[in-house]
This record gives C-alpha cells, sequence and structure tokens, in this order.
C-alpha cells in the first residue's frame, strides 16, 4: 500500500509572491509591507531576503502569474484560422470577466495605479501587453490582414478598454468585446477561412 504524498510547502519567496499576485490584483499595489508579510505568513525581514524593495515584489508577482495568464487567454498551438484564433482571445476575456471577483487586466492595473513607466512592475506590463500584441499580429498577418501592425494594436486597445469598461461597469461584458473585435476584422480584411 502506498501513501498519498503532500506536495512540497512553498518556499517564504513563492508564498510571498502568492500571497503579493492576490493582494496588489484585489485590492492595488499600495498594500503595504506588513499586510503583504501578514498575508504570506512570513517577516519583513524574510522579505527583505529575497527582495530589495516593495516594488520589487510587485514586478516578480506580475512576472510570476505571466503565464498563467497568457495561458487562460490564449488559444492552443493549432490549425485554426486566424481570426478564429484571434477571436478565441476575446472570448476568454468574457469568460474571465463573469467572475465576481475580476478586477481588469493585473498588468494594466498595477501599471495605472503605479504611473511610473519607469518602475520594474511597469516595465512588466509593458513586456506582457507587448506579447499580447504580438500574438495578434502574428494572426493578423497569417490573416492577410490589411495592416497587420495597425490591427494588433487596435485590438490590444479594445482587449484592455473591454476589461476596463467591465470593472467600472461592475458587470460582464455581455459579448461586447467580441463584436467589437469582429468589427476590427472585418474591417481589416480578415474574414473566416
Amino acid at each position: 500500500m502506498t501513501t498519498p504524498t503532500a506536495a512540497p510547502a512553498l518556499s517564504a519567496r513563492e508564498r510571498l509572491l502568492d500571497a503579493a499576485a492576490e493582494l496588489f490584483y484585489q485590492e492595488g499595489v499600495h498594500v503595504g509591507v506588513d499586510a503583504l508579510c501578514r498575508a504570506a505568513g512570513i517577516s519583513k525581514r524574510s522579505m527583505y531576503l529575497h527582495f530589495d524593495s516593495k516594488d520589487e515584489v510587485v514586478a516578480a508577482s506580475l512576472r510570476r502569474k505571466a503565464t498563467d495568464y497568457t495561458n487562460a487567454l490564449l488559444p492552443p498551438d493549432d490549425e485554426r484560422p486566424a481570426r478564429e484564433r484571434i477571436l478565441h482571445v476575446f472570448h476568454a476575456l468574457e469568460q474571465i470577466a463573469e467572475d465576481p471577483q475580476y478586477r481588469g487586466c493585473p498588468y494594466v492595473s498595477a501599471a495605472m495605479e503605479l504611473k511610473s513607466p519607469r518602475h520594474p512592475a511597469s516595465e512588466v506590463a509593458r513586456h506582457q501587453k507587448d506579447r499580447l500584441t504580438a500574438f495578434f499580429q502574428r494572426e493578423a498577418e497569417r490573416g492577410h490582414a490589411h495592416d497587420p501592425a495597425l490591427l494588433a494594436r487596435q485590438l490590444t486597445v479594445v482587449f484592455d478598454g473591454s476589461g476596463a469598461w467591465g470593472v467600472v461597469q461592475a458587470r460582464g461584458l455581455d459579448g461586447l468585446a467580441t463584436s467589437t473585435a469582429q468589427t476590427l476584422l472585418d474591417a481589416a480584411g480578415l474574414r473566416a477561412d
């Protein structure tokens, strides 16, 4: 008979980053170090052994969740038409926005709150947004859009604006993000294959 093995305990650094991601998303990056350490179950001394500043914690927590966030939005690698792959992102956004705990894109939220484009977390946010725009551009090129770079930027604006609208209105998107993206795809000549 084998006994189930317990999952390895998270390190203090991992607990801190997980707590930071949750607190910063739900309450904002202004959350103090004391509250952050309390939520992570670590001392401030332990935090400063791993990071030189709270700013570094904010950036590292955003960086840590980037892969999961991207995977929740982007389609798997498959052979679907480019239009369908782009719309997948907007369908995923619409589903995520239905969650009562939805507070918008964590990267936009952090950058807007920080106000400084040079803050390390703003740089992480910009990188994440650049990755989304690059995905849209690759698909737009694959789908023979008239101006793939312009379409990619427009789609990113619709994505971010839709998330912000959902937060401000405190409601789901009701197909608004997807239908707006479809209008842009039509105008760019990206038809269903």
